[in-house]
Parts: structure tokens; sequence; C-alpha cells
């Protein structure tokens, strides 16, 4: 599968389970912690469709009681800009070279990671047109199926309430996954091979969500979630090095 050996695909089902734990325990990082360990061992791009429907499927299980609390405005002004943001990443990651691509991939988990550690704040909520500015960054983002990252280090800048941050980010991505799936069959990033890919990576992504969810680490939350950056940031290190070597 996507020419992996027996090596590769070992290294892909743990980082599959361990990106499992990590959402479920600390409710992000899923995307990244796939994308980014699939570089070291293949072309991250052959992964992205098999992410989004994981992403899709794990976000409609989260959907229940979100309800009340979705921001329905910023919803709808993020998938605007998306609708932009999203085209011009896949027709700039699909026009280079697989080295390229990892590079590019790699720089920008680690700007994220290092945008999240010093965790910037903001004195007010941003307005549509910043909202929609920032759905153009996560559309064109979710190129390589990364959207989340910069929403997550946006909305944790304003001072939004939990519940109301939460529940608009699992409204946002069902619907950024669904416009973003005739955009990968385009350019060639689904295949018999993502529906396989899929299937396997089911029973792994909920064994690993389920155990995070009963909290068996006894890190608080916090502590866990610094952990995650620094695990993506090790993980895009090696991945850049490859992309240089």
């Amino acid at each position: 599968m996507f020419d992996l050996g027996p090596l590769g695909l070992i290294w892909m089902a743990l980082v599959i389970l361990g990106a499992g734990f990590v959402r479920g325990y600390s409710g992000f990082g899923y995307s990244a912690i796939v994308v980014a360990g699939a570089s070291l061992v293949m072309n991250p791009l052959q992964i992205v469709a098999v992410v989004a429907v994981l992403e899709f499927s794990m976000s409609l299980q989260s959907w229940r009681g979100a309800g009340p609390d979705i921001d329905w405005r910023r919803v709808l002004f993020l998938l605007a800009g998306a609708a932009v943001g999203l085209p011009l990443g896949l027709w700039l990651l699909t026009a280079i070279s697989e080295d390229a691509a990892r590079a590019l991939i790699s720089g920008y988990v680690l700007v994220m990671c290092a945008v999240l550690m010093v965790g910037w704040r903001l004195a007010d909520e941003v307005g549509a047109k910043g909202t929609a500015a920032m759905g153009v960054v996560s559309g064109f983002a979710n190129a390589p199926g990364m959207g989340g990252l910069p929403l997550a280090a946006f909305f944790a800048a304003q001072p939004m309430r939990p519940a109301v941050f939460r529940a608009t980010l699992i409204a946002y991505f069902p619907f950024l996954d669904l416009y973003s799936m005739p955009f990968y069959w385009g350019h060639g990033l689904i295949s018999l091979q993502t529906l396989w890919a899929v299937l396997l990576a089911i029973p792994l992504t909920g064994l690993g969500n389920h155990l995070g969810g009963r909290h068996f680490f006894g890190a608080e939350p916090q502590e866990f979630r610094r952990f995650v950056v620094l695990l993506l940031a090790a993980l895009a290190s090696l991945g850049l090095l490859k992309a240089l070597l």
C-alpha cells in the first residue's frame, strides 16, 4: 500500500494509533501527527484524503451537544475564506516535487508549533474580515490535511468561551472536509488504495481515540498539549531533514 514495505506499514500503524490517542486526550493534533509522520516514509500527499475521511467521522461523533454553542457566523466566514485557500494550496503542493512538498509541510508544522508554544493573545475578538482571512489560511493549510493548526492558534488567541471555541471547530471541519474531497479527487489524491487505507486506519484510530478519551496518562491536559506540540516539532524536523538530504 502506497509502496510501503513492512516496516513502513508498522510505522504508519503506530503513528495512526498514537494520533488517535492524542486526539482523544487533547482534542487536536490528529491530522498533523499523521501527515508529519507519513512524510518520513512516503509522499505525505498520499495520506491527506485518508486523514480527511477519518477526521470527518470523528467530528460527526463530536457533534452531540455542540449545537447550542456553535458560532455559525464564524463558521460561514471561515468556509468562505477556505473556498479560496484550499484550491490554491493544492495547486501549489501538487505542482512541486515530493521533497519540496515534504519540506514545505514540515516547515509549516514547525512554524505553527512555534506559534502554539508562544501562546500569543489578542485583546478583542476578530471581526468578519479577519475571520474570513483566517479561513483562507486554514483552507490553504488543509491542502496537506492540516487546516486545524492555524485555526486552533487563531481561536486560542481570542477571548472566546471554551465551549464556543470547541463547538465552532467541530462544526467547521466536517464542511471543510466535504469541500476538500472533490479537489483531492481532481488532483489524483484519491484511489483504491485510499479506501483500503481508511478501512485499516479506522479501528486503529478508534482504539487510540478511546484510550486517549479515558485519560490513561496522568498528565494535565495543558501539559499533554505541550508534549504534543513538541512531538509535532520533532516529526517535522525529521521530515525537513529528510527533504534536505
